[in-house]
């Protein structure tokens, strides 16, 4: 058999970045590999000290007491609605939003679009009391709406879509306005069609940040049956005790869900990242 003449040298200059990222990437699964392992110890072997690593006697006892007992498959199809009503509000206005920026003159329309992106590094605790008003205003609390309320927009979405749009060739649109075609029609049939993976892209960042909201329903929520799945982790925190080993299941089902839809989608994740990041 004949050697690969073509083979890659091996580049040595990539060892020490390789080296690192194993070591950054070590840091951040190492949490969750031992949140893992504590969901399947018993709650003696959990407090033993030294604690151990591997269990000694593995039980799904955890995972059993969180899916049945508590009625944490509730509290999951709560974070299910609002992370999806809030992906498609998200998904939608980041659109319209996005190719008005980039594709449209009107009057103050640098002033504008700095201020929606402004108000990306505000943090939401500086102005949740006057949305706590407005929902209050509107009877709102102990509900889907009230919860999604927030999260309803996404100004990094608008900022996300426009870098995008901006990209597309005027000359398509133009022939499309010449044939006679409407705006709208422009935009569902050729503008949205293009944007099927930076859309993906966002969806998938708008649907793990609504799925991870605890603040704003831990503020407005008090009914059981409207708990999302972050409030329900609180079940297992009792008054004189922590039930880690249900928290630990909890917080790995809880998870369960972004990392399957990331790693189905990794790809439309990193291209529609990419993608809409090469005009500014």
């Amino acid at each position: 058999m004949k050697a690969n003449r073509h083979r890659k040298p091996f580049e040595w200059a990539l060892v020490p970045i390789n080296a690192a990222l194993a070591i950054g990437a070590l840091f951040i699964l190492g949490p969750i590999l031992w949140m893992l392992l504590t969901s399947l110890k018993t709650g003696e072997e959990i407090l033993r000290v030294p604690p151990t690593l591997i269990p000694q006697n593995a039980t799904i006892r955890n995972f059993v007491s969180v899916l049945t007992i508590q009625g944490f498959p509730r509290f999951i199809l709560n974070s299910l609605i609002i992370s999806t009503l809030s992906t498609l509000s998200v998904l939608v206005t980041s659109m319209l939003g996005g190719y008005v920026f980039a594709k449209f003159q009107f009057p103050l329309k640098k002033f504008l679009f700095a201020l929606i992106i402004a108000t990306a590094i505000v943090p939401f605790e500086v102005y949740m009391v006057s949305v706590y008003i407005t929902i209050g205003n509107l009877k709102l609390f102990d509900s889907y709406l009230g919860i999604v309320f927030p999260i309803l927009i996404m100004s990094f979405g608008l900022f996300f879509m426009r870098q995008h749009s901006s990209s597309l060739p005027e000359e398509l649109l133009d022939a499309a306005r010449v044939d006679g075609a409407a705006e709208f029609w422009i935009l569902q049939r050729i503008v949205v069609p293009l944007s099927k993976t930076p859309l993906m892209a966002l969806g998938i960042f708008a649907f793990s940040e609504a799925w991870a909201f605890f603040i704003w329903p831990l503020i407005i929520v008090n009914a059981r049956k409207f708990y999302t799945i972050e409030l329900g982790l609180m079940v297992f925190q009792k008054m004189f005790f922590i039930e880690h080993g249900p928290i630990a299941a909890g917080a790995i089902i809880s998870i369960l869900p972004m990392l399957t839809i990331f790693f189905i989608l990794r790809k439309q994740f990193i291209q529609g990242v990419t993608l809409s990041g090469m005009k500014a």
